[in-house]
């Protein structure tokens, strides 16, 4: 139908000439109350959003010197937010003249890794950041 037939259909019935799917060959417009479109479609675009699983990212800080006890605890708590399917980020802060041991703090990650290889994997590898080491565990899946 030609356009202007189309725009005094539309004007005569109140409503708006809205194109549609400007794609198509010809373009397809629709006469339809373009607010109540637009009020529509983002009603429409929150509710797809409630669907999306968003995945939290959980941190867990080490010093590099940590008692035996207080690694058991945190690697507990990283075991637990994994099993809860979140990702956790593992950091190990260095201060002071501590970054000369970076090594250390190597050792340590990978130490982390390995006792919990059967809840997680391993997403981001050991990386330096200024004072701080850092590895990110994503769950394994089930």
């Amino acid at each position: 139908m030609p356009i202007q037939k189309a725009q005094r259909i539309a004007r005569e019935k109140g409503l708006d000439l809205v194109e549609v799917a400007p794609q198509a060959n010809p373009p397809v417009c629709r006469i339809l109350d373009y607010s109540k479109f637009k009020y529509e479609q983002e009603k429409k675009r929150r509710e797809e959003g409630k669907k999306q699983k968003t995945q939290e990212v959980k941190e867990i800080r080490f010093r590099l010197f940590i008692d035996n006890h207080d690694y058991l605890v945190k690697l507990r708590k990283i075991r637990e937010f994994l099993e809860g399917r979140h990702k956790v980020r593992v950091v190990v802060v260095f201060r002071g003249r501590e970054v000369s041991f970076a090594d250390r703090g190597v050792e340590l990650l990978n130490k982390i890794k390995e006792a919990l290889k059967e809840y997680a994997v391993v997403e981001r590898d050991i990386k330096m950041e200024d004072r701080r080491m850092s590895l990110l565990l994503m769950p394994k899946r089930k």
